[in-house]
């Protein structure tokens, strides 16, 4: 259970610094779509975020409250990584040709 808690803790962790490693690269993009990609996949690695901290919550809070609160981490997590995740498919696709025509 302890193990448990701790990978859950590191993938949380890991996952914020995701997050505002391509929070940080949309920001100093200047291209719109490879802007809009970062944002997408900054948006998987919240959605990650959501997650393991649903999974996190339903191990240190075993009782009714704790499993109803990370019911809802869990369903705010898995829509918003889909979404994104769609997103992030769709505009990945755009990204290098964006980049060969504005050398």
């Amino acid at each position: 259970m302890v193990f448990l808690n701790l990978l859950f803790v590191a993938c949380i962790v890991a996952s914020l610094v995701f997050y505002f490693y391509f929070k940080t690269k949309q920001f100093r993009s200047t291209l719109p779509i490879r802007r809009k990609w970062y944002t997408a996949k900054a948006g998987v690695a919240l959605a990650v975020f959501l997650v393991f901290f649903g999974l996190n919550a339903m191990i240190l809070y075993p009782d009714i409250l704790g499993f109803a609160v990370a019911a809802a981490f869990l369903l705010i997590g898995v829509g918003l990584g889909v979404n994104n995740y769609k997103r992030m498919r769709h505009e990945g696709r755009y990204v290098k040709e964006e980049y060969e025509l504005n050398k």
